[in-house]
């Protein structure tokens, strides 16, 4: 598999990617109402707050939709395919589009617990980066 190219961090997202190359998942939550927020923003869609802060979470969450990709879906993700693309929603309630990574096509189920893995990548200059990709959650 080619090395996937993460896009630039700004100002508001780095925490999120610095996050992810210490191999821990960082989520905003508004000081205000409370909400969890992905993808980074500057407001909490919930109240338009500018209250939030960055919160580390365990990342453990549910399989909420996926489809396998038998061809990929840019040439960055070709390798052994197919890939499997997933929504998951993790229990702080935000939904986050990703790979679903050693897991058998068999064993997929809608509504599984999965966990995070964090996978080698490359950052948009070439240098070393993390992007976040999950597997079934071990009970």
């Amino acid at each position: 598999m080619h090395a996937i190219r993460l896009p630039p961090a700004t100002t508001i997202s780095a925490p999120f990617w610095s996050g992810l190359r210490e191999r821990c998942l960082r989520l905003q939550r508004c000081g205000d109402c409370g909400h969890w927020v992905f993808y980074p923003r500057r407001h909490c869609p919930r109240c338009a707050s500018s209250a939030l802060d960055w919160h580390e979470v365990s990342g453990q969450g549910r399989l909420l939709s996926y489809t396998i990709a038998r061809v990929p879906p840019l040439p960055e993700f070709s390798g052994p395919e197919p890939v499997v693309l997933a929504v998951v929603e993790l229990d702080e309630g935000v939904h986050i589009n990703t790979n679903l990574v050693d897991v058998a096509a068999e064993a997929i189920a809608i509504g599984m617990r999965v966990a995070p893995v964090f996978v080698p990548a490359l950052d948009h200059a070439g240098g070393e980066a993390m992007r976040l990709c999950f597997t079934r959650a071990t009970e």
